[in-house]
């Protein structure tokens, strides 16, 4: 770092910012003292203030191995094995979205209706409608195949 009397500018303080967070998703810093450094390093006037931040942290993060890939499931079209699935295509993180999004739409619906002492336009079918029709033809087409699957490029010969 420049000199430690010098002051420090806004974005010298957000790459400490930066460094600090990816320390606390490394496990170095807890979340107390990632919070801690984090209001005094915006609060930091010098180079000085900044540099104790990361005094006691590695100088660089090391590239974090990437989580194993999970096995593929085996492509068939037995009814237990498709259920087992989430139904071929469908994924159960994507119809939990949509089964929540649907509740919240639904009731901010019905208490605008209860408010008012009448029934509104159903403006929820806006959102439940295209979203769920997708996740069901997702869910019975299955995934797509070859979706994934790159080209090799072609050798002039």
């Amino acid at each position: 770092m420049p000199d430690p009397h010098l002051r420090a500018a806004d974005a010298d303080r957000a790459a400490v910012a930066a460094v600090l967070g990816e320390h606390m998703s490394a496990g170095r810093l807890t979340l107390d003292e990632y919070d801690e450094r984090l209001a005094r390093a915006y609060a930091a006037k010098t180079y000085g203030e900044l540099e104790q931040l990361t005094a006691d942290l590695p100088a660089a993060v090391p590239a974090a191995r990437p989580a194993p890939q999970p096995a593929a499931p085996h492509a068939t079209s037995h009814p237990a094995t498709v259920a087992a699935h989430g139904g071929g295509g469908g994924d159960p993180h994507s119809w939990r979205a949509w089964a929540t999004t649907s509740l919240i739409v639904l009731v901010i619906w019905a208490a605008t209706s209860l408010a008012t002492w009448e029934f509104l336009y159903f403006w929820p079918v806006w959102v439940i409608g295209p979203w769920g029709a997708v996740l069901l033809a997702r869910t019975l087409t299955g995934p797509r195949h070859g979706a994934d699957v790159r080209e090799e490029p072609r050798r002039l010969e």
